[in-house]
């Protein structure tokens, strides 16, 4: 039996594996992603190979045949053939609570699915490109919501940007893992290069943050800072969809500088933590404002 070093096997695997639509990319064959990701050897893909001649069937299948893969392996690996990455437990290491990067098959997901189809066809159209997202109480569950978004909507192929625009509580270098310590604020206090802060998200397709930054001692006047305006400008001209995660409205008026330059908002309210007549002055106010509360969304995570 001849046997081959592990790049001979990963062409050979490229120009052989049945792949529908891109055979002659390396990056798209099935057998190539398992071999970098590690599920298989290089001396496994060739058993792989020879039942795959045999019978006739799809590497992938032929690997799952041999017992050398699991379903959960096919999956992750389909993810990536069609620009959907996700991530396995332990990846990454965010919170679980990032359902969408953990759990994408799962009930949760598909909210958050039905939020951005809801969001797609009546905000994100006709050039709007930036949505502010609000809460009444800090313990909402804003920030994590608006996380989940933000990839539902890079996994779309959307350029999405996620900014952290809660100067006071930031939440989203946490939950990205952002080692950055300058961001929106910097940025707007012109202490920072917009273009030098954002930071690309790897593990997701088409996804970039902009952290909070330094805490500053004048969050609100930042935010009312016409430089703010000319940073909109800035940002729709690189990114389809910018979602802005805001102060809660119980903690300060942050949010009505944001949504007065979106035009847009979303409301989140947590369903054992937000009372209703809560939601509706804040709704009163931010309609006062000029802002469009596109919709709301009640979270029980």
């Amino acid at each position: 039996m001849s046997t081959s070093g592990p790049s001979e096997t990963k062409r050979f695997i490229a120009s052989n594996s049945v792949s529908p639509n891109a055979s002659s990319l390396h990056k798209f064959s099935i057998g190539h992603i398992l071999l970098d990701m590690g599920k298989i050897t290089p001396v496994e893909a060739e058993r792989v190979l020879r039942l795959q001649k045999e019978s006739g069937l799809r590497f992938g299948d032929a690997a799952l045949k041999l017992g050398l893969i699991t379903e959960a392996d096919i999956q992750l690996v389909l993810a990536q053939q069609f620009d959907y990455p996700y991530l396995l437990p332990g990846q990454g290491n965010h919170p679980p609570e990032l359902v969408v990067a953990y759990q994408p098959f799962g009930a949760q997901v598909e909210v958050f699915r039905a939020v951005r189809s809801q969001l797609m066809l009546r905000w994100f159209t006709s050039g709007r490109k930036a949505l502010a997202i609000v809460s009444y109480n800090s313990g909402d569950g804003v920030s994590l919501f608006a996380a989940n978004l933000a990839v539902v909507f890079s996994q779309l192929g959307e350029r999405t940007l996620l900014i952290d625009a809660n100067l006071r509580c930031p939440q989203q270098h946490e939950i990205f893992n952002l080692r950055s310590k300058q961001g929106l604020s910097d940025v707007l206090a012109d202490r920072a290069n917009i273009f030098e802060v954002i930071s690309k998200i790897e593990s997701f397709v088409d996804l970039s943050v902009l952290p909070a930054g330094t805490t500053p001692p004048n969050p609100l006047e930042l935010l009312n800072r016409n430089s703010f305006d000319e940073l909109n400008d800035q940002l729709a001209d690189q990114f389809d969809v910018i979602l802005y995660d805001t102060l809660a409205f119980s903690s300060g008026v942050d949010a009505l500088a944001i949504a007065a330059r979106t035009s847009g908002v979303l409301i989140v309210a947590h369903k054992n933590n937000t009372r209703l007549s809560d939601i509706n002055t804040m709704s009163e106010q931010l309609k006062y404002s000029g802002s469009e509360v596109v919709g709301s969304v009640l979270i029980d995570f």
